[in-house]
């Protein structure tokens, strides 16, 4: 999506309908007001409005001070429209636009804070993570953007992971955790309660297997159909031993962790109807400074996994000789 057209109306006809109502109410202000002003009113008329027996409503004109009052109000919405926006699409010769405030005070806010959040990016995650003015950085930052999904402690949400813990769906590297937090992930479980994947039944007796390996109550009977129902069903996405794929993203169904619930009802549903996760992304609004202090914050929680050593580099070949060297 293209923010800096969000403004612009979707036809030139809402442009024209803003302009007439604006321009006919601001008139149509000015003209009564006139007309306040060349009445004619009779001394001691009254309007026949009565109230509380003897208090009458007299047919009296306005105060000037109040008439020019309201003309200066008239007077100031015609100079607030010709120097900014409030006549459709015309932008007033102001130019002034809330997308170019909000780029002003962003840019504004970089050149005063950019320093302070750019010391930590020459840093690893893990050392990021140690340092105390850091942390409280990436406290404050995790409040404000990820607290809404996640919790304020973290501890997750039914439909929104721990990430306290050491389950990690796409893995809890500081590179793996960089990379979702800078372009998001979607999360999807296939629907299976439909031919010709499952019937309710065989649904059910895949549910009943999966909740036995992971200690949770089940139908033995049911468990050991589905036992020969899950290769087939689940085994692609979430591997022949069940402990799934971290790299793609597909759940371990063995530990106790569930992400949207253990009771049956709800691993029925999923199985059957399927499932749609989505992290947004934030790397582009955030930018890499304010990714990696967040990254560092979530990694240091007490769930995040050290990074996968680098592969040790092949031996040089032994230096021949000079004089071979010379042949």
């Amino acid at each position: 999506m293209d923010f800096k057209n969000t403004s612009d109306f979707v036809s030139s006809f809402w442009s024209l309908y803003v302009i007439v109502i604006v321009a006919v109410s601001v008139i149509g202000c000015a003209v009564f007001l006139w007309f306040q002003g060349t009445a004619k009113f009779k001394p001691g008329e009254v309007t026949g409005h009565v109230w509380d027996e003897t208090l009458e409503e007299y047919n009296n004109p306005l105060p000037n001070w109040w008439r020019w009052m309201f003309y200066l109000t008239v007077g100031f919405a015609i100079v607030y429209l010709m120097l900014y926006p409030g006549l459709g699409n015309l932008a007033g010769s102001f130019g002034w636009t809330m997308r170019g405030q909000y780029e002003q005070e962003m840019k504004k806010a970089e050149e005063t804070y950019g320093p302070k959040f750019n010391q930590f990016l020459k840093q690893d995650i893990m050392t990021v993570a140690a340092n105390q003015e850091a942390k409280e950085m990436g406290a404050r930052l995790f409040q404000t953007y990820c607290a809404q999904c996640h919790g304020g402690d973290a501890g997750g949400a039914p439909g929104f992971p721990n990430l306290k813990d050491k389950d990690w769906l796409w893995g809890g590297t500081p590179e793996k955790i960089v990379e979702t937090i800078t372009n998001g992930r979607m999360g999807i479980m296939t629907p299976k309660g439909t031919k010709p994947d499952m019937d309710a039944e065989q649904v059910k007796d895949v549910v009943h297997y999966v909740r036995s390996l992971s200690g949770l109550t089940h139908d033995s009977a049911r468990a050991q159909r589905g036992a020969e129902l899950y290769p087939q069903a689940c085994a692609a996405c979430h591997g022949p031993d069940a402990k799934g794929n971290p790299a793609a993203g597909y759940p371990n169904l063995t530990d106790k962790v569930w992400l949207h619930g253990s009771s049956e009802a709800k691993q029925i549903e999923i199985v059957t109807k399927g499932m749609q996760n989505q992290m947004p992304a934030f790397g582009e609004f955030l930018g890499p400074a304010k990714v990696h202090l967040l990254a560092a914050y979530v990694w240091g929680l007490g769930g995040g996994e050290k990074p996968e050593p680098a592969p040790v580099a092949a031996p040089a070949e032994a230096e021949k000789p000079a004089e071979e060297a010379k042949q």
